[in-house]
């Protein structure tokens, strides 16, 4: 969950988030209420997804309130797996034929992300997602399986992921997790590169905005699935270079010339990636206050030794122990060092950075 880097609020960090989109709405009960909740989720608030090239792939199901709170045994503290700006995410569980909402602990888990009304984001960002998560497809982006909109509740409900986010892993509270590996981290750039590059693709022309390790979230096998999509916004115009806005996103990934003009193109999103490549190499944060001045942004204290390939070792994470190819990580630490070019027109598309990394996970392979 983004928030505007320019207010000053702190990053939240889910350990799992989620989002997605749809105007196509399927109620599994005759509900009375059902022309109410489309109407609610086709309400544009903002959002201009569905005026452009993005229609629904699929139909998303209408949940009541109070199915959602059998599903989480009634939103109770023990199953929430995440917060932010948005609200709390809850596990809970639906049948695996019906989708009906079940006992706690049978069936099919879900994560229930519930809005925070008095939260950061609202009502706006909550439709953005329902309608572009609806018109996408593709396996490195979270599925939204449904969502409910009753009286001034608003769910959304989206597949499980087991292993949180990946921030989680790279961060962990106290140590509780094992770091990453070399090979996991390469695996985990890879499905974002790949995600990213989908979202850009001219058919879909997608800006994420809020691109960042919170927001990348893994399952049993580290696959990657970006989610949390309330800030995205639909690129540019035939012809135009950019969209004007307002700046939102979080503080450490943001584009230098976003931050400075709100001039949003793609190469935004490709700044953020080069961001989670540093945070991958070095295993420190975007941003961390608790450093010292001058190494709390990671791109900051980064750049210098970007610049001579001879010294980019200096920024490889201790946690890795050594165990990685130092040609490989001079080769992202080169590809990061082009993502972060001040100069946004001379950052790589992001098609050509997944160009890289296959070309690079390919040889490195062998």
């Amino acid at each position: 969950m983004g928030n505007c880097c320019v207010s000053g609020t702190n990053t939240v960090r889910p350990v799992y988030s989620s989002r997605q989109a749809g105007s196509t709405v399927t109620s599994k009960n005759a509900n009375p209420d059902g022309d109410s909740m489309k109407s609610s989720v086709r309400s544009n608030d903002g959002s201009n997804f569905k005026k452009k090239n993005l229609l629904p792939s699929r139909s998303l199901l209408s949940f009541s309130y109070s199915e959602l709170k059998v599903a989480t045994r009634n939103f109770n503290i023990s199953g929430r797996v995440g917060e932010g700006g948005f609200g709390t995410v809850y596990k809970g569980y639906l049948d695996k034929n019906t989708l009906e909402p079940v006992k706690y602990g049978n069936g099919l888990a879900v994560a229930i992300k519930k809005l925070n009304i008095d939260g950061h984001q609202g009502h706006m960002e909550w439709v953005t997602e329902v309608e572009l998560l609806a018109a996408l497809n593709h396996p490195n982006i979270v599925k939204l399986i449904g969502f409910c909109a009753e009286d001034e509740n608003r769910l959304l409900v989206y597949e499980y992921m087991c292993r949180g986010s990946l921030e989680s892993h790279l961060f962990p509270y106290r140590s509780q997790r094992r770091g990453l590996s070399w090979e996991l981290r390469m695996k985990i750039a890879l499905g974002a590169a790949r995600g990213l590059a989908f979202l850009h693709d001219a058919d879909t022309h997608v800006i994420y905005r809020d691109f960042k390790a919170a927001n990348i979230l893994l399952d049993d096998q580290f696959n990657v699935k970006l989610s949390d999509f309330g800030l995205a916004k639909h690129g540019p115009g035939e012809g135009a270079t950019h969209v004007s806005t307002r700046t939102m996103g979080t503080c450490g990934y943001v584009a230098p010339e976003y931050l400075a003009t709100g001039h949003l193109s793609s190469r935004s999103d490709v700044y953020s990636f080069g961001v989670l490549l540093l945070e991958l190499l070095s295993g420190r944060r975007a941003m961390d206050y608790d450093r010292p001045v001058g190494e709390q942004k990671v791109v900051d204290w980064a750049r210098p030794y970007l610049e001579n390939k001879k010294r980019s070792i200096y920024i490889m994470d201790p946690k890795l122990n050594g165990l990685f190819s130092l040609k490989g990580a001079n080769k992202i630490a080169s590809l990061a060092q082009e993502c972060l070019n001040e100069d946004a027109k001379a950052r790589p598309l992001m098609k050509e950075v997944l160009n890289s990394l296959e070309s690079l996970l390919v040889s490195s392979s062998r």
